[in-house]
């Protein structure tokens, strides 16, 4: 069955392509017959094993649960055996043909791109500047890397854990594929390219998964039910997720709804029908045949193999997608836009700053999905009858809303043209979004909220509990550590060629943020955390940490605002400010803005870590008393009878 979907891709693709004119020979870059008929095949075989990889290692580590021995009641949940290991074993053997086409499919294009025959003397020279120098063949490149390492998780993990690290790896090793193509390029190639990262992480899990289930459903026995049940709700928000970033990457693509009429605008067309046959093919799922499951398995095969012979079809179409230019790519882009990642905007004034608002599709859809899940985790408690403070709810809402403003607001947007625009994101990305998340408390949440699975398959509860006991946490939440996290990100991040990464290349510029959200959280859950982690310091080692932090933020600030060298001039000299005084002036400004935010959110800090303390001290009191009503105060009259003693040791000396 996947080898019958494998060749439905195939020869939708390659007769969507011939249909259209892409297959005929001739133009400047016609390499051979090979490119041409090759490239649509190694794709569709990649993206295919790709899909199949990702799936069996997600249904393998989070769907189905360890064979449980006989005579004994609840299976251990930490080895890969039985069933789990053939699923994560066959998951290598999808991840070596993954390896293969997706070297191949690096060897076509570089051919295709530059002209020279695969057979040709100097290609392997061409192959190695290919992969070394160009953007396109650079991601090709590391994303091979990542698949070769998520081979070697799969077919060596004995525990489910390494497995679930294979699983994450897995969805990595797709991303970068969003870095090619026409995605890539654009005056809004930022949210081109995460719209089609967030497509093709849906799509992988969603096709995979089914592809998955279909070709272990005759040996999940008993647990078929459960399986398909925790899968059904992994498709529900991949299809979401699917359906959503399609349409934002078509609109992307075409320009206007009138080139719904052109070749490619068709071929959107068919792609947007097959996701809607796929849609109700799901909804079938969810309203009969997984009712009717225990009775009539044979249904859920037959609908689940037509799904993935669909999916086939609908995954050769998007092979066709991308070996067609799409309107919107012959247009004129200014190269400023292309840098910036969206068209670039006015000249700064104060209301510009303040109501400017350009969708950042990624960091959106990260805090929309976490405003969104935290919510739920409320009412789940609310409904059956535990409480949780709206302090609480209202401080992570607030975070995930300063969040949208600093990603999307004008904060975003001159952040990029201006270094003190850019400081004052940054304080806010690392202080202040990450100082309301922590009051959110929201691992204490998911703990009390998520279901524990009881037959030992790993769910996110069981995740999330083997990670905070993991020796990498305790490493990264020791506070010595979060601390030189914290002072070395100000150092090293600004004083060598990060900074540059960061503000020439998207994917620096994503990491950048992440980074900056992750160790300010990790930072101010050491101060004022009421999650479970790593141990916290005492209190009194907590204020020295902040002394600490507001003396190495304040050299920051006064080491930019008396520097005469300007950091990163290359990128502000890229998008047209090449006045070198107006640009050292704007960044010594932002030396006085990050000496001046970072103490705002660290006063707010040092204001919460005291009430921290009292809270503590009272808590402790509390229970001293109560300790002291139950013993009938029995540690004072220890304190009196040492001191007795003590007092006749003196006096018989």
């Amino acid at each position: 069955m996947i080898l019958v979907a494998v060749g439905l891709s195939v020869a939708v693709a390659v007769g969507l392509l011939a249909l259209s004119g892409a297959l005929r020979a001739g133009g400047p870059f016609d390499s051979s017959a090979l490119v041409r008929y090759g490239l649509p095949l190694a794709r569709a075989v990649h993206d295919l094993a790709a899909a199949f990889t990702v799936g069996l290692l997600a249904v393998g580590t989070w769907c189905v649960a360890p064979d449980r021995p006989v005579g004994v009641q609840r299976a251990p949940t930490g080895e890969l055996t039985g069933i789990r290991l053939v699923v994560i074993r066959r998951a290598a053997i999808a991840a070596a043909v993954w390896l293969a086409a997706s070297l191949g499919f690096l060897i076509l294009t570089a051919a295709d791109v530059s002209g020279i025959r695969v057979t040709d003397p100097g290609f392997g020279w061409l192959l190695v500047t290919f992969v070394s120098q160009i953007d396109l063949g650079r991601a090709l490149g590391v994303s091979a890397l990542l698949i070769l390492v998520v081979f070697t998780f799969a077919i060596t993990a004995t525990r489910v854990t390494t497995a679930a690290w294979g699983s994450a790896l897995s969805l990595l090793a797709v991303l970068p594929i969003a870095l090619a193509g026409h995605s890539a390029v654009g005056s809004d190639h930022m949210n081109a390219v995460d719209s089609l990262a967030i497509h093709l992480v849906g799509a992988c899990l969603w096709v995979g998964g089914l592809a998955a289930l279909v070709s272990i459903a005759g040996r999940l026995g008993s647990q078929l039910l459960a399986v398909v049940t925790r899968y059904s709700r992994l498709a529900g928000w991949c299809f979401v997720a699917v359906a959503a970033s399609g349409v934002i990457n078509a609109l992307l693509r075409l320009g206007s709804l009138r080139e719904l009429a052109s070749t490619y605008g068709l071929l959107v067309l068919g792609k947007t029908a097959a996701l809607g046959l796929l849609g109700l093919a799901g909804l079938a799922h969810r309203t009969r045949t997984i009712r009717e499951l225990p009775d009539r398995p044979r249904l859920f095969l037959r609908l689940a193999a037509v799904e993935v012979m669909i999916m086939g079809a609908t995954i050769g179409l998007a092979v066709a997608l991308g070996r067609s230019a799409p309107p919107a790519a012959g247009t004129e882009v200014d190269p400023v836009a292309l840098l910036l990642g969206f068209p670039a905007p006015p000249p700064l004034t104060a209301q510009r700053y303040v109501f400017s608002f350009y969708p950042d599709v990624l960091w959106l859809t990260i805090a929309g999905a976490a405003g969104a899940l935290y919510a739920v985790g409320v009412l789940r408690l609310r409904r059956r009858g535990d409480s949780w403070p709206w302090s609480r709810l209202v401080s992570w809402l607030a975070g995930c809303g300063l969040l949208v403003l600093m990603t999307s607001g004008g904060p975003a947007i001159y952040g990029r043209i201006h270094f003190s625009t850019h400081m004052l994101q940054h304080m806010v990305l690392m202080m202040g979004v990450p100082l309301l998340w922590v009051l959110g408390a929201p691992v204490t949440l998911a703990l009390r909220a998520l279901r524990p699975r009881t037959d030992g398959s790993l769910g996110a509860r069981e995740a999330l509990l083997q990670l905070l006991h993991s020796r990498s946490a305790r490493f990264v939440g020791n506070p010595i550590t979060a601390e030189a996290l914290f002072i070395a990100s100000l150092v090293i991040f600004y004083y060598t060629r990060i900074f540059d990464l960061s503000m020439f290349t998207h994917v620096g510029h994503v990491l950048m943020i992440a980074h900056f959200l992750f160790v300010g959280y990790l930072f101010i859950w050491c101060m004022i955390g009421v999650d479970p982690g790593a141990a916290q310091p005492a209190y009194p080692f907590r204020v020295l940490m902040l002394f600490v932090m507001l003396g190495v933020h304040a050299f920051f600030g006064v080491s930019l605002m008396s520097s005469g060298t300007l950091l990163a001039p290359n990128y502000w000299h890229a998008i047209g400010q090449t006045n070198d005084a107006a640009l050292l002036a704007d960044q010594q400004l932002g030396g006085a803005i990050a000496w001046a935010s970072g103490d705002i959110p660290s006063l707010l800090l040092g204001v919460a870590l005291v009430f921290a303390w009292l809270r503590d001290d009272q808590r402790l009191a509390r229970q001293l008393d109560r300790q002291a009503d139950r013993d009938n105060d029995a540690e004072l009259r220890r304190y009196n009878e040492r001191l007795a003693a003590l007092t006749r040791q003196d006096r018989s000396s």
